[in-house]
């Protein structure tokens, strides 16, 4: 049987985020394969770099910090049209040079940033590696949509 996590009742009951890992596709432990969201307005959010409210580079050469980055980016953005992660239904990560080394890695900086939140981040996710980012010293770019009521 299918592993089903649900996530984010609001406060009507009237928006739910249902994370599942099928059987039949490989169980991974960053995300689920599959969300299934009920809602009524859809919420798409630009991709969000390593750089904090001021414009300023955060963790430059450091892919764990970047992608602590871009997820804390992530949480402000979803916070300002009252969201949080649990309304997120699929986040696509652009890394540069992607390579299998820098999984773990990119993993680290999750896991810290879900810490600092006091969320769990889960949503089906796609990786992209890309030769390069709109500026130089980006090292992964990340972008989500939602569903909110």
């Amino acid at each position: 049987m299918a592993a089903v996590v649900c996530f984010n009742y609001d406060k009507e009951l009237s928006m739910v985020v249902t994370l599942i890992n099928p059987d039949g596709l490989p169980k991974v432990d960053l995300y689920r394969q599959v969300s299934v969201a009920t809602g009524s307005k859809m919420v798409f959010i630009a991709g969000q770099v390593a750089r904090d409210a001021d414009g300023r580079k955060v963790g430059e050469g450091d892919l764990v910090a970047q992608v602590e980055q871009c997820y804390l980016n992530l949480n402000t953005a979803l916070a300002e049209v009252d969201a949080t992660f649990d309304n997120v239904v699929k986040l696509t990560v652009y890394a540069v040079d992607l390579t299998p080394d820098k999984l773990p890695l990119f993993a680290e900086g999750v896991s810290r940033a879900a810490a600092k939140l006091g969320v769990t981040i889960a949503p089906p996710l796609t990786g992209i590696g890309v030769a390069a980012l709109a500026e130089p010293d980006l090292l992964v770019e990340v972008e989500a949509t939602a569903i909110i009521d």
